[in-house]
């Protein structure tokens, strides 16, 4: 049985990730801290019977050897210090932050208006979006959970990045639940703001995720080819959830049915891609509360099934395949467990 300290337990994240560590056949909580409720108990925090103290990250560190691995649930920035403290341990690292998900630090700064304090750990660090970089994640020591919005953008359009099939520019339309914020309190997310609303927010090119798209996404194919995104969230009134609507151009002369063989190749086996068929979309209802993204593939004129416009959509749950399941998922990958072990 392995055993996992979960570092900043007290967010949404820390929180789901509990509940599929508590589904897991081999795997159990060794600690979990929280810097502002250390001292208490997790139940003081979320109306669950499971009184688990709540250290600080300090003591966690000084109690490292009593677990396998540690799931890093920490703001960007705030995760840089703690993830190379335990790196330098020898522990498996799983960091659901921003911090180690983007190889050139210069990029790191443009995006998050840091510069990268533990650049050396860059090169070592594994992107963790399961289903593309299976072999590369088995060996890793410090994997960098991808972000909610790209696993949906990068999952939707990998088949045709890899194909040579993107055009010169794709426009992103995603939507996500309100726990994609976060637990702190905002103006933008209380219930009077954020009900009976939709609000899109960092519109066209300032999204920090788009970094990430660009990072997958451009280097699909090996080719000097790049593709230009336009991103542009929205806040959803719900609690959990994203929704990504896709506009893309492919070549002239690839047909639907190509394009279908080509995901259908790509995810062959994949236990959490879910091709939606034809004439259906993806939608919230097909992916919340599990690790599972959905995927469907639509032409835009119905008169010209083999034109050269489509609309991918994608769905994922935010707080399980957008977070805290692929977590799991990357570490059921590096200790070579059934990849599903806790997640179905």
């Amino acid at each position: 049985m392995y055993k996992a300290g979960i570092a900043g337990a007290s967010g949404y994240t820390g929180y789901e990730l509990l509940k599929l560590i508590h589904r897991h056949p081999q795997l159990e909580v060794g600690w979990l801290t929280s810097e502002s409720s250390a001292g208490g108990t997790f139940s003081d925090l979320y109306p669950v019977g499971w009184d688990y103290p709540l250290i600080s990250l300090e003591d966690a560190l000084a109690r490292v050897d009593e677990v396998d691995v540690v799931f890093l649930c920490l703001p960007h920035a705030a995760s840089m210090e703690a993830v190379k403290s335990f790196y330098d341990t020898g522990i498996l690292a799983i960091d659901l932050s921003a911090d180690f998900r983007l190889a050139d630090p210069a990029v790191y700064t443009r995006w998050y208006g840091l510069e990268h304090t533990a650049q050396e750990l860059l090169k070592v660090a594994r992107y963790g979006l399961c289903e593309l970089y299976r072999e590369n994640i088995r060996g890793g020591q410090l994997i960098a959970v991808p972000g909610c919005y790209p696993t949906s953008v990068n999952l939707g359009l990998y088949p045709l990045a890899k194909a040579g099939w993107l055009g010169d520019r794709v426009i992103v339309d995603s939507k996500s639940g309100v726990s994609g914020a976060g637990r702190k309190a905002k103006l933008p997310y209380h219930f009077p703001e954020a009900n009976e609303n939709i609000t899109p927010y960092s519109v066209g090119y300032r999204h920090r995720h788009v970094a990430e798209m660009e990072q997958v996404l451009n280097n699909a194919n090996g080719t000097a080819h790049k593709t230009r995104f336009t991103f542009t969230p929205h806040l959803l009134p719900v609690n959990r959830g994203i929704l990504s609507t896709i506009y893309v151009d492919v070549p002239a002369g690839v047909t639907e049915a190509e394009i279908r063989g080509l995901y259908a190749e790509n995810y062959d086996g994949e236990p959490f891609i879910h091709l939606i068929p034809a004439g259906q979309q993806a939608s919230l209802s097909h992916t919340v509360n599990t690790n599972r993204c959905a995927i469907a593939i639509t032409p835009v004129d119905p008169s010209q099934p083999n034109g050269t416009e489509y609309i991918v959509t994608a769905s994922l749950d935010n707080l399980i395949k957008g977070a805290s399941g692929q977590a799991l998922q990357n570490f059921n990958i590096v200790k070579g467990l059934d990849e599903t072990a806790g997640l179905l």
